[in-house]
């Protein structure tokens, strides 16, 4: 596929405890906004979703933002982004977010961020969509996630194939030639026969 033109970017609300997950950031949104992506995120203001999306910006990039009503009212929505979609529900705003994008990438972040990214490489592997879904991996973040990953297909829950379609790493200029490049293929789950009783 060509480069994504609209990349969906799950993050923590957080910052961290290390001053780099920010400094990534800061410099993700830039790269993607001197290379023409518009960003999908969350709409926060905070942590590093307010950073990402304030460096696109800053950046003359475009920003839209996804978010439940419930978050506005609790004014934590970002103020000045180039769209703003407002929805009721967690799971509207994870289905608008994968509407509006064609690639999927998470910087350092909790629950949500796992949430939210799992989804989409769930419906990757169910043959919902061929996008590309990338792990950036500042400061080993996900180091251990990785490792788990494996650990899921040397266990036999995940094909290979599939867990090849992930991609993991630290630069950001070999994670854009790489969704540049990407290839999505859909390989059926199976159902192990002898795990089924008759």
């Amino acid at each position: 596929m060509p480069q994504p033109t609209s990349l969906c970017v799950y993050c923590g609300s957080s910052s961290g405890a290390h001053p780099e997950y920010a400094e990534s950031a800061r410099d993700f949104g830039t790269d993607m906004a001197r290379r023409g992506i518009t960003l999908i995120y969350g709409g926060g203001r905070a942590g590093l979703m307010g950073t990402v999306a304030d460096a696109v910006l800053a950046a003359g990039g475009k920003v839209v933002g996804v978010i439940p009503r419930q978050l506005v009212e609790r004014e934590v929505a970002h103020p000045a982004l180039t769209e703003m979609h407002v929805v009721e529900t967690m799971h509207q705003r994870k289905t608008r977010m994968y509407e509006l994008s064609d690639a999927f990438v998470a910087l350092p972040g909790g629950f949500g961020t796992m949430d939210e990214m799992f989804e989409m490489l769930t419906w990757a592997q169910l043959g919902l969509h061929k996008y590309p879904c990338a792990f950036l991996d500042v400061r080993g973040y996900y180091a251990q996630l990785r490792t788990m990953m494996d650990h899921m297909v040397s266990e036999g829950f995940v094909r290979q194939e599939q867990r090849e379609t992930v991609w993991f790493g630290d630069s950001m200029k070999q994670l854009f030639d790489w969704m540049a490049h990407y290839q999505g293929g859909y390989t059926p789950k199976w159902i192990d026969s002898s795990s089924v009783q008759a």
